[in-house]
């Protein structure tokens, strides 16, 4: 746990009680703030008072001693409408943060120059995330990972030497964090995501820019330009004078990260080096994962890791579960959970890094479907649908080969069995499924891990190593 020492002795509120919330309340009360915690739910409201903290409704509360309002990401900051305790809390004149930004705090006064990375981005945070946390692992350095991608921040170790922070950040824990200086920080893309959290995609982009913009002195800018916002980003930093490295999976840079034919290219002054090779490592197949890998080489190589340890620690990445996870081969055929392409976009990528599919798809449907897809059906062999979009997916894959499986075990058997016959030297049963899952399934993990259980179970399957 870190510590909150910057609110020693003050009175501060948390609203919003789940599990950064509560790492929160804990952090304060080790460094000698008095806490009151509240959310809209009373389960959560118990189990905070079940933890020792006093517990309140804010609404009834003088706000005239709290020296900060903690807001939990996911209760509305500005849009559609501030939540009513960001209300009170901006008529009291109390400012409003996040746990990042606490962390940041406790940063500047104790390790300024302790290393801090931040990753932020509509798509790829999490990979990248992870991906640098082992890079750095494999370097030596005592990481730690946390923020978006699951451990909330404050439950981590101090920033000290040696010690490297690795998080992923959301545009809603940015907004919370108007001290956010990471040493490096990286921005992957902007599309549009989250329009009803911040109103319009160019607030979600400028949000997101403040990751970038903010670096510390001496710091690395890294961002990703295959996108118009990014690219606009990318040149705003330069004329601010921030140390801006460039990455490009599309089009080669005259200065910068690109990748072409699986190899990451580094440029600059008409110099061009290689810095690592993507051929063969499972775990990043795909050009979304080449954009991943080349931000995540930006930022090792911004630690001073070499480029030795960079190529040995891509290579033992073993990859997000339920994200294009290989969990399991049987002769030709691979079998891969990507339970986390939760709509089209994400199933595009899945589909893109395969010529030969079995591809299992169906859930809870979203707008607009698998229409958006059309131009990946010629590596569908055969699909097999499942849950509530069934129909819906059978109508939009018209003539290409499918059944209506309605659930994943058959789907999976099905698939399997269909694979195997195929003769096909890579087939790959791939389960994408462009649907949420709550219709048949609490949430993707447990969708993907079912899946794991499923194709591990088949006779003759065997590890992927």
């Amino acid at each position: 746990m870190i510590p909150v020492t910057s609110f020693a002795g003050k009175t501060v509120a948390v609203f919003g009680l789940g599990g950064s919330g509560l790492a929160s309340c804990h952090a304060l009360k080790a460094g000698g703030a008095e806490v009151i915690a509240a959310d809209d739910n009373a389960e959560n409201v118990a189990k905070a008072a079940q933890a020792g903290f006093v517990t309140a409704d804010l609404r009834n509360v003088s706000w005239g001693n709290f020296a900060a309002l903690v807001l939990a990401p996911g209760v509305p900051l500005t849009h559609p409408v501030p939540h009513w305790s960001v209300l009170k809390a901006r008529e009291a004149g109390v400012e409003v943060i996040g746990d990042i930004e606490l962390f940041c705090r406790e940063r500047r006064r104790h390790a300024p120059n302790a290393p801090f990375i931040a990753i932020t981005g509509t798509n790829g945070k999490s990979t990248t995330t992870a991906l640098i946390a082992h890079l750095t692992k494999v370097a030596g350095y005592d990481t730690q990972m946390g923020g978006n991608i699951g451990t909330a921040i404050l439950s981590l170790e101090p920033p000290g030497t040696g010690r490297v922070h690795v998080i992923e950040m959301s545009s809603y824990q940015i907004d919370l964090t108007p001290s956010l200086d990471p040493s490096v920080g990286i921005l992957l893309n902007v599309s549009e995501d989250h329009i009803d959290r911040h109103g319009t995609i160019e607030h979600y982009a400028a949000v997101k820019e403040r990751l970038v913009a903010c670096v510390q002195a001496g710091g690395t800018s890294i961002v990703g330009v295959d996108d118009g916002y990014c690219r606009d980003i990318a040149d705003r930093l330069d004329r601010a004078g921030k140390n801006v490295v460039r990455i490009s999976v599309r089009n080669p840079l005259a200065s910068g990260i690109h990748v072409e034919h699986g190899t990451i290219v580094r440029t600059s002054g008409g110099a061009r080096s290689e810095i690592a090779k993507l051929g063969g490592i499972g775990s990043l197949r795909g050009l979304h994962n080449a954009q991943n890998a080349a931000c995540a080489a930006a930022a090792a190589l911004a630690m001073g890791i070499s480029l030795d340890v960079l190529q040995n620690g891509l290579r033992s990445f073993p990859g997000l579960a339920h994200r294009m996870e290989q969990v399991g081969r049987r002769g030709n055929v691979l079998f891969v959970n990507d339970s986390k392409g939760t709509n089209a976009d994400a199933t595009a990528h899945a589909l893109s890094s395969f010529a030969d599919i079995f591809w299992i798809a169906g859930g809870k449907p979203k707008a607009g479907g698998i229409t958006s897809l059309t131009s990946f059906f010629p590596r569908i062999r055969k699909a097999y649908l499942i849950g509530e979009a069934a129909q819906e997916f059978s109508g939009t894959l018209g003539t290409v080969a499918h059944e209506i499986s309605q659930t994943l075990d058959v789907a999976v058997e099905h698939a399997a069995r269909d694979a195997e016959a195929s003769g096909l030297t890579d087939a790959v049963v791939l389960l994408s499924p462009a649907c949420a899952s709550f219709d048949q399934y609490r949430n993707f993990e447990i969708r993907g891990t079912k899946f794991r259980e499923l194709v591990q179970a088949l006779p003759g399957v065997k590890p992927v190593v």
